[in-house]
């Protein structure tokens, strides 16, 4: 790292909830936060908000007659964009003429877009040959950073971008690589995802990695679904695949050098990608992932590491090759592993951050979450520095040094 980059806040929104108190509670409970929808006529596990946060998004789509016509993906960032600058003291309460700084950058990133309105159009295209006015600037995805930066009045620059399920953790790269450039001391970054639409779910059950919805909770069998626990993630025993699908987003504020009350601070970061074999490759020891840790790494030692928060998507391969790289790594000194898709799904371009913000949970109460149905692990006496890891199609490896 060329200069320390300090985190000074985070706001998120997802099954698990809309605010550091309710999340945290929740992720004390051994339970998950997967619900049950309809969709293509078949009932499937999903990680949607709760109705009080569905209730925020609508107050929010409601509050701004431009705000109607926007895809939740682009609200949800509006809304945990707000909370952040707020809570870092970039932007005092509404109205926003009490801006305290205008200059931060704004970097939001997502997997699959304005996906509902998006299908929504296409559907209306093919039923009538026409289309909305509103049905090219509502589904770009420049769309998500423009609107936040819109909403926060903001003179710095704006980026979108998609790199599947490692988005939200890429915004990060582009954040550090701004304030390490000099070209900015403060950036807000993120991921958004609302993907919960028949076609998005089709296309997972199309790849066979998601998870099999079946009724009865008293089958011993491993040929049949226990559904205490639908999402197997870091189950390195299953014999399926078992992904959910979740929404939600968070966003973070980086700002150049050790800020006092800094949330965390960023120590290192790493990046690689594999050579494709297939659409959705990767490989058995998951090369990408040890080159990303190892970069994050730097000259720190494995053995300083405390806790890994894993990708872990959930599936046979994906979690068996992060295992495998891990274990390359660290060798026979493995840092405390966890993930958290297991209670509030693969929210696929907004997973690395909610998984940062685990991590920086676990940092700030300094209390490991355990996975139910994981081996069981010694728990650190003290956590001082956790790795984050996210992970896309086709190997677009991530690794956050935090450290506190």
């Amino acid at each position: 790292m060329k200069h320390p980059i300090s985190i000074t806040s985070i706001a998120s929104i997802s099954a698990l909830g809309n605010n550091p108190t309710e999340i945290w509670q929740n992720y004390l409970l051994d339970k998950h936060f997967l619900s049950e929808k309809d969709t293509n006529g078949q009932p499937v596990f999903v990680g949607q908000l709760s109705k009080e946060s569905q209730q925020k998004i609508t107050e929010l789509k409601s509050s701004d007659v431009k705000y109607r016509s926007l895809d939740d993906s682009v609200l949800f960032a509006i809304y945990v964009a707000r909370e952040a600058v707020k809570n870092a003291n970039w932007i005092s309460e509404k109205p926003l003429t009490n801006t305290q700084k205008k200059d931060f950058g704004v970097n939001f990133g997502s997997s699959r877009g304005a996906t509902s309105l998006f299908e929504k159009y296409h559907k209306e295209f093919l039923d009538t040959k026409k289309s909305s006015t509103l049905s090219s600037p509502t589904t770009t995805l420049g769309n998500i950073s423009s609107w936040v930066a819109h909403d926060l009045q903001t003179s710095g620059p704006e980026i979108s971008h998609s790199i599947t399920c490692s988005t939200a953790l890429h915004s990060l790269l582009n954040g550090v690589a701004w304030i390490n450039s000099g070209m900015s001391d403060t950036f807000l970054v993120g991921g958004s995802e609302a993907a919960l639409t028949d076609f998005t779910i089709a296309q997972m059950q199309a790849l066979k990695v998601y998870a099999k919805h079946k009724v009865d909770i008293n089958a011993e069998s491993d040929s049949k679904f226990v559904e205490k626990y639908p999402c197997r993630s870091f189950d390195l025993n299953k014999r399926k695949n078992t992904m959910v699908l979740g929404e939600g987003a968070a966003a973070i504020c980086l700002e150049k050098g050790s800020v006092k009350n800094a949330l965390a601070t960023i120590s290192g970061v790493g990046f690689a990608t594999e050579v494709l074999k297939h659409n959705t490759s990767i490989s058995a020891d998951a090369t990408c992932f040890q080159k990303s840790i190892k970069m994050a790494l730097g000259e720190t030692n494995p053995n300083e590491v405390d806790v890994i928060v894993m990708h872990a998507p959930g599936t046979i391969k994906g979690d068996s090759s992060e295992m495998n790289a891990i274990s390359k790594v660290f060798c026979n000194k493995l840092p405390f592993l966890t993930t958290n898709k297991w209670k509030l799904g693969h929210t696929f371009g907004a997973s690395g951050m909610l998984s940062l913000e685990l991590a920086l949970l676990i940092l700030q109460h300094q209390k490991v979450i355990a996975v139910p149905f994981a081996e069981p692990q010694n728990h650190p006496k003290e956590i001082k520095k956790i790795l984050v890891n996210a992970v896309g199609f086709g190997g677009n490896a991530v690794s956050v040094l935090l450290t506190k």
